[in-house]
């Protein structure tokens, strides 16, 4: 099942809070702990390369996982992820509904050519966030790179130097390109055409609800577990083997 061209390589992964302000700021910073425990029982590594924080949580993050065959297990990861809870930010605690995307490119090598071409992207420097004290940069270390044809915003702030960043934000936007430019070339080939709807970046994938029971069901497979919190502690592997045996079926396998 793990037999695409880049299954058994690295990856990136990025979450994304959706609206809802501090509700979905928390539940980004939720599943970015659910994948990185995961990654933990699996001796994957996980290196975080950016996070934008908030109050409460987290706007968006990016990481690095190395490990054997980590893409070809995280790929089914992506899309919309839907959160349903008695919101512990509500004083009335009445029940709220969040969003957060999660994004999985793989980590490209050398022999794979995605051109970019200095006109079309802009870069920009700034000073790195964190927690304070000796570790926070004083001069513009940070990259941001933007990619104006398919909006793709790239951005690291977790080296030292800003070439440093500069090279892994590339390395991230080499990535993001591959993912955008073969969906886009999947969205031409009719052969997609009936599933194109279940596998693309804006699908909402699965959902978790904590009350008024306890239910993580995958929207595509059918797949469901009542432990929910297995789930958010990283037991995730019925979901990604039930996802690659779906995959698989639907004739999508590369």
């Amino acid at each position: 099942m793990l037999n695409g061209i880049y299954d058994k390589g690295d990856c990136f992964l990025t979450v994304h809070a959706g609206a809802g302000g501090t509700e979905a700021c928390d539940w980004a910073q939720m599943l970015l702990r659910m994948y990185t425990r995961w990654c933990e029982r699996h001796g994957f590594k996980a290196e975080v390369l950016d996070v934008l924080e908030d109050e409460g949580g987290i706007k968006s993050a990016t990481v690095e996982v190395k490990g054997e065959y980590a893409y070809g297990y995280l790929k089914g990861e992506a899309g919309v992820h839907r959160l349903v809870r008695i919101s512990p930010f509500d004083a009335n605690a009445r029940r709220h509904t969040s969003f957060s995307s999660v994004y999985i490119s793989p980590v490209l090598d050398d022999s794979i050519d995605i051109v970019i071409k200095p006109e079309d992207i802009r870069i920009d420097t700034y000073r790195s966030g964190g927690a304070g004290g000796q570790h926070v940069n004083k001069t513009d270390s940070a990259v941001r790179i933007t990619h104006f044809e398919s909006g793709i915003v790239v951005q690291c702030q977790n080296e030292r130097s800003q070439i440093m960043n500069k090279d892994m934000a590339f390395k991230m936007l080499r990535s993001r390109l591959y993912e955008y430019y073969k969906a886009k070339k999947e969205e031409e080939n009719a052969r997609h055409a009936i599933a194109k709807k279940d596998i693309s970046w804006g699908s909402q994938i699965r959902s978790y609800v904590f009350q008024p029971y306890t239910l993580v069901k995958d929207l595509r497979t059918g797949f469901e577990k009542g432990n929910i919190n297995a789930v958010m502690d990283g037991d995730l592997d019925e979901f990604i083997e039930t996802f690659l045996r779906w995959y698989q079926d639907q004739g999508l396998s590369e």
